[in-house]
């Protein structure tokens, strides 16, 4: 079988390396050693897919269904491979170790198109919030995580970058990096996160109802992965003439419902919204960049 990736993630990987690499160009080759180094029976590459991995939907030799993933390092899989083995299946997809290569992982096979985002609005964030507090747990001694001080660390240089090139965006960039320095200061507990968490994120499965799948995963407080899940579907938000509540209530929902502090999760919010939506206007997508400003705006 010839492993073409799909267009999304060409796309999505030409956003992350502008200056391109040789991973797609080996990336055919690296599928056809997976497969035959685990003895697997390819169904079919899953379109379209995600914006950092090949999903390759397999079987192994005792054909139990599977998921074969294929990732870059700037993706850190290897970063994902220590967190689902630390959660162990619990809220999250199965780590399947049959045999292991870097880049390489083989997960348990949920549903791959039936995500939490197709239920109703409110029973969406009732479900995501619930897997998300299962991830929450201690992080293993020694832990190979990114911690949100240096991740957002990070960002916040690249949020400095942008806004000196682009005064429209400095405002809200500014507003923002207070708000890091502030809640950097006394972060109220360090817990293993997600990282990238949204309804989009969290699959139906045979096992459970409903698991999480492809963390980026890092070390902090819980308000921050709680963060992103506030601004999903952003675009029904930005639609509505009630949208700016909308989303107060939905911070005071999900904040009581999962016992994070308010006034800190609307900060990260604010944080999260304004550095995606400076990189959506950095990698050519002004649309998204508009709508995630817009948002931010209301924090």
């Amino acid at each position: 079988m010839v492993f073409e990736p799909p267009k999304r993630l060409v796309r999505a990987l030409g956003e992350t390396a502008p200056d391109g690499d040789d991973w797609l160009e080996k990336l055919p080759e690296a599928a056809q050693q997976a497969v035959a180094l685990r003895e697997l029976t390819v169904e079919r590459v899953q379109v379209p897919g995600g914006r950092s991995s090949l999903v390759v939907l397999v079987r192994t030799a005792d054909g139990t269904p599977a998921v074969l993933k294929l990732a870059p390092g700037r993706a850190r899989p290897e970063a994902e491979r220590a967190a689902l083995a630390r959660w162990a299946g619990r809220g999250a997809v199965q780590l399947f170790e049959s045999c292991r290569t870097e880049g390489v992982l083989l997960l348990e096979r949920l549903h791959p198109d039936v995500s939490v985002r197709s239920l109703p609005e409110a029973k969406a964030l009732l479900e995501a919030a619930g897997t998300l507090r299962r991830l929450w747990v201690e992080p293993p001694a020694g832990f190979p995580f990114e911690t949100v001080a240096e991740r957002t660390g990070r960002q916040a240089e690249a949020m400095r970058a942008r806004a000196r090139i682009d005064p429209e965006v400095a405002p809200l960039v500014d507003v923002a990096l207070a708000a890091r320095e502030e809640l950097l200061a006394a972060p109220p507990e360090h817990r293993l996160l997600h990282g990238t968490f949204r309804q989009s994120k969290v699959l139906a499965g045979e096992r459970m109802p409903w698991l999480a799948v492809g963390p980026d995963p890092v070390v902090g407080e819980c308000a921050f992965d709680l963060a992103r899940l506030v601004r999903d579907r952003v675009e029904d938000l930005i639609a509505q003439p009630s949208g700016a509540a909308t989303t107060r209530r939905r911070i005071k929902r999900l904040a009581e419902s999962l016992d994070v502090d308010q006034d800190r999760l609307r900060g990260w919010t604010l944080f999260r919204a304004v550095e995606s939506g400076v990189r959506a206007g950095r990698v050519g997508r002004p649309p998204d960049a508009e709508l995630l400003l817009e948002f931010a705006g209301w924090l």
